[in-house]
């Protein structure tokens, strides 16, 4: 297993594990197919348990790991890696981005600002700081695009929330998936993400080589 298909030490990563699937595990080390996690302590496997990993890995869109668990240390654990790591392909859009700005704005709140983890012009998903969030949560969400901006009505699909708290207490980070409302009005919008998307893709290829 190569180090150079996993995420960098300090790089967070989505973690299933018995059906439960938590955001914001931390990657504290890397070693061939050995790798140290941290996460809250609520959320720590058992030794034995069998769990995937998943992370946006452009341009090639999102990546799937599976692994075990071998080692539990507090709030870290080891895993061994099981195999290779597979693409998980979206089969009617593209998908891919990862960093940008986005604004969350809801009826009588104040705007919240995050950052995108992945894109598709049909959903996001995005990581904020302290905001109270459920699922069908209805909202607008706008999207820095470079140069551009896309604005879209959402309903929250899923939410993951979790504070810090090791080495001390701290903020509540919020992991949000969140899908695009469809219609006509939305078509110039999401002609703007997947051409977007395809351009940094295109981009990323040319420095592959």
């Amino acid at each position: 297993m190569s180090t150079s298909m996993l995420p960098p030490a300090g790089s967070y990563l989505e973690m299933t594990s018995d059906g439960e699937t938590v955001s914001e595990v931390r990657v504290v080390q890397t070693s061939g197919s050995i790798a140290t996690l941290s996460m809250a302590l609520i959320y720590v496997p058992s030794v034995k348990s069998k769990i995937e990993l998943r992370w946006a890995a452009p341009p090639r869109g999102r990546m799937c790991q599976a692994a075990e668990v071998t080692a539990v240390d507090g709030n870290r654990i080891e895993i061994r890696l099981s195999g290779e790591p597979t693409v998980e392909q979206m089969r009617s859009y593209v998908r891919g981005g990862g960093g940008e700005t986005i604004t969350m704005i809801r009826p009588g709140q104040e705007p919240a600002r995050g950052v995108v983890h992945d894109l598709s012009e049909r959903a996001v998903r995005a990581h904020f700081t302290d905001v109270e969030l459920e699922d069908g949560d209805a909202m607008t969400v706008r999207i820095a695009l470079g140069d551009e901006e896309v604005a879209f009505p959402a309903t929250v699909l899923k939410v993951s929330s979790m504070r810090q708290r090791v080495p001390v207490e701290g903020p509540m980070s919020v992991e949000m998936v969140a899908v695009f409302a469809e219609g006509p009005k939305n078509e110039s919008q999401a002609t703007l993400v997947r051409r977007y998307i395809m351009r940094h893709q295109l981009l990323s290829r040319r420095r592959d080589y």
